[in-house]
């Protein structure tokens, strides 16, 4: 009867000593891949992640295009000037041989603006005989080039390219005329006669 008692009583002492062992080993080897460094797996992503992060920043310094809207105001305030020297007598004669390398290199007659301030173009003239509505009409069409009187420069509208004949300055046309004509030219002016007479007008030594 001893021996038999033994017999069941070292059963479930060895059937309890089995589980306490297994719950050790579990959280062991759990902690173990946790503070180790052999699990490469966990560390690899880490710097992928990293590396997308940087990339992201990277397009911001893309707002440096706001370099190009500074160029456009300066063609607009300041056309490139251009003086041809001749006499007053020779200045018409020096701005058509101006308008026929503009329109050989080019330039639509439609850019062109002249602009006299003695004796008006003989075109000029012609036109207004069939009356100022009939002869601004043209301008406004923008097919030709148009000549006005450098007295009426006010009504000129502005144009790529203005050509302007000093073949005269009765009643200070000339100091008038220029600085406006300088505004009615988007890209280009050029100025056919006396240097100096030019340059008072403008202000500036060309």
């Amino acid at each position: 009867m001893h021996e038999s008692a033994q017999g069941p009583r070292v059963a479930p002492a060895a059937g309890r000593t089995a589980p306490t062992p297994r719950p050790v080993p579990g959280p062991r080897s759990a902690a173990t891949p946790r503070p180790g460094r052999p699990g490469p797996g966990p560390a690899r992503p880490t710097p992928p992640a990293q590396r997308a992060q940087p990339a992201q920043p990277a397009p911001a310094p893309v707002p440096a295009a706001p370099k190009s809207p500074p160029s456009g105001p300066e063609n607009r305030s300041a056309p490139q000037l251009q003086l041809i020297p001749a006499p007053a007598d020779g200045a018409l004669d020096a701005a058509e041989e101006a308008v026929d390398l503009l329109l050989e290199s080019g330039r639509a007659p439609g850019d062109i603006l002249v602009l006299t301030t003695g004796q008006q173009h003989p075109w000029a003239a012609h036109e207004l005989s069939f009356g100022e509505a009939a002869y601004w009409a043209q301008q406004d069409a923008g097919d030709d080039v148009f000549f006005a009187d450098g007295s009426a420069v006010d009504r000129a509208k502005p144009r790529p390219v203005v050509v302007v004949a000093v073949n005269g300055d009765a009643d200070g046309t000339v100091a008038r005329a220029l600085p406006v004509a300088r505004d009615r030219a988007d890209a280009l002016l050029i100025v056919c006669g006396d240097p100096q007479t030019i340059n008072s007008a403008l202000g500036a030594g060309v």
